[in-house]
């Protein structure tokens, strides 16, 4: 999916298209669950437990047991990340903690910082490939690019 070296394109996600925002001036702490869309733009600390999608903004600290279908990571995640889909860390993540995932892109530049286990069926070989020179990598389904 994910390309490395200096061709590397963003990984985007079209704010328009998520369910709900947790805006960059929000402080939660508590127990998140949830079966659509979510960005974190601020700081979180507890539980995520999901079946959607889990956006986490380039300047959001995510203290936190992570659990959703499809993971992408812009910021920071200090605890344990389980995917039962995939998970892709942009160039702008910090990842303190082990991950879990049948599909992983970790793009150059990322910090991870733990264990990785490959777990599940494995990926389509299609979702896999790396995209050719000068294509946008896009964020999983049904979110369009960032802008």
């Amino acid at each position: 999916m994910a390309k490395t070296g200096e061709s590397e394109k963003e990984i985007v996600v079209d704010e328009k298209n998520i369910v709900t925002i947790l805006a960059d001036d929000i402080v939660f702490k508590g127990s998140l669950q949830f079966k659509t869309s979510l960005m974190i733009k601020g700081t979180f600390e507890g539980d995520i437990d999901s079946t959607g999608e889990l956006v986490i903004g380039e300047k959001a600290v995510v203290k936190a047991k992570v659990k959703s279908a499809t993971i992408v990571c812009y910021g920071r995640i200090d605890g344990n990340v389980e995917a039962t889909k995939s998970i892709i860390f942009a160039r702008t993540a910090v990842i303190n903690g082990d991950i879990k995932t049948p599909d992983l892109v970790i793009q150059s530049g990322c910090k991870f910082n733990g264990n990785c286990a490959m777990v599940g069926g494995s990926a389509p070989a299609a979702a896999s490939a790396a995209p050719a020179s000068g294509q946008q990598q896009n964020a999983p389904a049904g979110l369009p690019p960032k802008r």
